[in-house]
């Protein structure tokens, strides 16, 4: 059976109901929801930019046992003489006379400290704790890094440049003609690698070690004679930070190496007289580039005291409580043989302008296995400012 129902329809005002609508963009008195609409905000930190910590990882390893004192000691016996006289029959020779040289070092603490309190760690929206951490190691590592630097360029075995010049303040840079430049090429790293031959400082495998800033290898991976290091037989030997080879020198790059702020003269900014450039002095940065051979320097810590990270629960009483975390290192280097380290100092000037290119500085050491060279550098496209 069929049902028939009437329907009424009647006119409705629909602006009658229109007075107050809760909109996620409601941001007048009495009606503001715009909190509710919090921005999106990401919970992945983009890490700090670290560079490459490489100063330590070509140093001997002796660490001081525990309960052992803070004093290591390194001792170096002198090498006997070659013995060119043939002995008499029946004469006993005279005996031979040893004589050895005794390095010391001492262990010194280093560290830093992060205060957190109860109502951050509660209520922010990082998790800080972690990334205290992850500062606090940042922090450690490149204080290591920068007190291994500071005791290797502390050497007396230093060649500037190719030779030119005998100090870092008379390394020039800038002039239009290149035989008043001190760049850095690779015949200076020749030099280097001859010096450390002469002195028979022991290679690392076949090679000596190279620490390099990044502005003063850009001229040597132009050189035909560069090996990159992407084509090396061998990947699983590379160092940290490995770049390339050249010369007999494996180096590794990093922005820690070693600068000179303003040690050097630059001929550009110079004064004109008579048509004669007199270079600036103290108007470039002086860079410095260590060429090392094996066993060139000694790295210690107490057994169990290396870097340690430290984390403080927050207090139970009082009102304002508080997490803290500790980094403490208990480290110490030590240059065993200065012979074997050969240190270049390099200097940048922050100009645009003309082509300029690396100046070397690189100046005796008395030693073996460091060899340093100095340069100075400047590029068209780097712009820094000091």
């Amino acid at each position: 059976m069929n049902t028939i129902r009437k329907f009424i329809l009647l006119p409705v005002a629909l602006n009658l109901f229109d007075a107050v609508i809760n909109k996620t963009t409601s941001a007048t008195t009495g009606n503001n929801l715009s909190g509710e609409m919090k921005t999106f905000y990401s919970d992945y930190l983009i890490d700090m930019a670290e560079p490459l910590l490489v100063h330590d990882q070509f140093g001997q390893k002796h660490p001081i046992p525990k309960n052992g004192g803070k004093t290591i000691e390194f001792r170096k016996y002198d090498p006997l003489p070659k013995a060119t006289t043939a002995l008499t029959e029946g004469v006993t020779p005279e005996g031979q006379k040893l004589n050895m040289g005794v390095i010391t070092a001492t262990v010194a603490q280093y560290g830093g400290f992060i205060e957190l309190s109860d109502m951050l760690l509660l209520s922010a929206i990082d998790n800080n704790l972690v990334q205290a951490t992850k500062l606090l190691g940042s922090q450690a590592g490149r204080t290591l890094d920068t007190i291994t630097r500071e005791v290797l360029n502390g050497g007396t075995n230093v060649q500037y440049a190719e030779g030119q010049v005998d100090s870092r303040a008379n390394l020039c840079g800038g002039s239009t003609t290149d035989s008043q430049n001190h760049y850095l090429t690779v015949d200076a790293v020749r030099r280097a690698v001859r010096y450390l031959k002469v002195m028979n400082a022991p290679k690392i495998n076949g090679y000596y070690a190279g620490i390099i800033h990044p502005d003063c290898s850009y001229d040597l991976m132009s050189d035909p004679k560069w090996v990159n290091v992407k084509t090396y037989s061998d990947p699983d030997g590379i160092y940290e930070g490995e770049i390339g080879r050249i010369e007999g020198v494996r180096f590794v790059e990093t922005s820690e190496a070693k600068v000179f702020t303003h040690a050097g003269k630059d001929y550009e900014t110079g004064t004109t007289s008579s048509g004669t450039v007199t270079p600036k002095a103290s108007a470039r940065d002086v860079y410095s580039t260590l060429i090392l051979g094996a066993d060139a320097y000694g790295v210690t810590e107490i057994t169990g005291g290396g870097l340690q990270h430290i984390v403080k629960q927050a207090c139970t009483e009082g009102i304002s409580c508080t997490c803290s975390l500790d980094s403490v290192i208990s480290q110490e280097r030590s240059c065993i043989h200065d012979m074997s380290v050969k240190k270049c100092h390099t200097s940048v000037f922050a100009h645009g302008g003309t082509d300029k290119r690396n100046v070397i500085l690189i100046y005796e050491l008395l030693h073996t296995c460091l060899y340093v060279l100095f340069a100075c550098h400047e590029f068209n496209l780097i712009i820094r400012y000091f």
